[in-house]
């Protein structure tokens, strides 16, 4: 049962603290890549069936660079190679749901100084839909500086969209939550002004929703990442979830899946995102675990069979 939301936000380091205790023996693996050069492939998506095929979306960029690409890949021999044929966006972060059986897939698009091409000025998300990764087309666009927008087909027939604002008032980031009825009603100002939720971010850090999965109950359980900012300016980004009762705007409060030091060693772009791991998808596999896909140290993709963290939500 999801109580109403008056808890006060607990900081990164006793959420940090909370899931140590716990413990776990998970360990995550490493995703290998083929035919992108020597590009990075990072934040990827959990795998999504299109025409019969097992596909991932992932972030494809330069080691030194912030411009990036959207690509396709399946799974050949081990590795995940580029789907033939299949569309190449000129965006960051991949993220895909389904709604009424259509695929929406989104990314963010980067605008950079054109003076300095390493200097980005803002950025927004990006939607496109269609029913197969070919027939996508762009329908949508996010307010300025708005990452971590999301989508869920919901069982009332709304569609329910969680969106980022930031600043809220002299809060660094928040996440907010409306309802539409139709891909249609996606605008920037529906986007803008979605209720923001309280009580889960202290100002001075923040977060986002990554991917939203409708539960047994109707109850949402947000898979999503919770961030702080060290001396140095040193980021530490943490998979966390919670869960949205969607009627009441009540949720629970947030909770940590996975940490850096559960995957393989391996590069980061920069020293500043080596504690790094970006949500990109769980795949829920009904046995009582689910399989994260994250990016490592935006540099890298990985997964790891944890506990599923949404079966305490549907009791």
């Amino acid at each position: 049962m999801i109580q109403a939301s008056a808890q006060q936000a607990k900081s990164c380091v006793e959420l940090l603290k909370e899931f140590r205790l716990k413990g776990t023996d998970a360990r995550g693996e490493k995703l290998y890549f083929a035919g992108v050069g020597r590009r990075d492939v990072y934040n990827v998506t959990a795998p999504f069936l299109d025409e019969g095929e097992w596909v991932i979306a992932g972030r494809v960029e330069d080691r030194a660079s912030e411009r990036s690409s959207i690509m396709f890949f399946v799974e050949k021999n081990g590795k995940w190679t580029p789907r033939e044929g299949a569309p190449v966006f000129e965006l960051q972060d991949p993220f895909f749901t389904f709604v009424r059986g259509e695929l929406v897939l989104g990314g963010v698009q980067v605008f950079f100084d054109p003076d300095d091409p390493h200097y980005v000025t803002t950025w927004r998300t990006v939607f496109y839909r269609g029913y197969r990764v070919r027939e996508l087309r762009e329908f949508a666009q996010g307010p300025l500086t708005m990452k971590d927008v999301r989508l869920v087909d919901q069982q009332n027939g709304t569609i329910g969209v969680f969106t980022r604002p930031m600043p809220v008032g002299d809060a660094r980031a928040m996440i907010g939550y409306a309802e539409i009825s139709d891909l249609d009603e996606l605008t920037e100002e529906l986007m803008a002004n979605a209720e923001v939720l309280k009580g889960q971010f202290l100002k001075v850090e923040w977060g986002g929703a990554n991917e939203i999965h409708l539960l047994n109950n109707g109850k949402l359980g947000v898979l999503g990442h919770v961030a702080w900012m060290d001396y140095g300016n040193i980021r530490h980004y943490y998979p966390m979830v919670f869960a949205l009762d969607p009627a009441t705007r009540a949720h629970t409060p947030l909770k940590l899946i996975a940490t850096r030091n559960l995957f393989p060693e391996g590069p980061a772009k920069r020293p500043d995102l080596e504690d790094v791991l970006f949500s990109g998808g769980l795949r829920r596999n009904g046995d009582g675990t689910a399989t994260l896909y994250t990016g490592v140290s935006d540099a890298e993709a990985a997964r790891i069979v944890i506990e599923d963290p949404f079966v305490e939500y549907e009791a």
